[in-house]
């Protein structure tokens, strides 16, 4: 379980003080379609900024709607959310862009960014290698979402994480990026693998 710091208190007075809330940054990323938008709106305490552009026809036959085949818009350039953990923790949400093509805004988008999650679709595996393989370049804490779509997923953990080439201590989940509640277990996994890298460091 993930600790959060304690309100302050008065050195004289012994009442609390009121503190605003610890703003974190975290980063929601993975390939086009896999539900970062999704997440970030099934979440959100307030109403999410998103910039998201309609899909052309010359961009349906960029992007794969194999599997999307309802998905009329795409982020081009990031979601933003926030959702307040605790009364000492606010985290605030950036979901990057899935395509490619819209790459050379992540580093923007992950600046100051305490850890990430990186969702996953098993049934294209494919896309989201170029997330993984960022948060590990970039030497970001992250955990890796694998989105139950319909309940279901096209191979289990183990052959996810062999496939992706998932490092043993990078915590892999399944969840549903529709359900609040699910959403919120998984970006608290971001946070305790973030603060445990932290802990470490401190301790060395």
């Amino acid at each position: 379980m993930v600790s959060v710091p304690s309100p302050t208190h008065g050195a004289h007075s012994g009442t609390a003080v009121e503190q605003p809330p610890l703003p974190v940054k975290l980063v929601i990323a993975g390939g086009f379609g896999v539900g970062k938008t999704t997440a970030v709106g099934a979440i959100s305490e307030i109403r999410p900024l998103t910039t998201e552009a309609a899909i052309t026809e010359v961009a349906a036959g960029v992007d794969d709607l194999t599997h999307t085949p309802g998905k009329t818009t795409t982020t081009v350039a990031m979601d933003f959310g926030c959702i307040t953990i605790s009364p000492t923790l606010k985290l605030y949400l950036f979901g990057t862009p899935g395509q490619d093509r819209f790459g050379f805004m992540w580093d923007d988008v992950t600046e100051g960014a305490l850890g990430g999650l990186v969702i996953v679709d098993t049934r294209r595996l494919d896309d989201c290698y170029a997330a993984v393989d960022y948060f590990e370049h970039k030497d970001i804490p992250f955990a890796v979402a694998v989105n139950a779509f319909d309940g279901e997923l096209q191979h289990d953990l183990d052959q996810v994480r062999w496939a992706l080439d998932i490092s043993d201590h990078v915590p892999l989940i399944v969840f549903d990026a529709r359900e609040t509640g699910s959403v919120r277990d998984a970006l608290l996994v971001v946070l305790e693998v973030a603060l445990t890298r932290a802990q470490n460091a401190a301790a060395n």
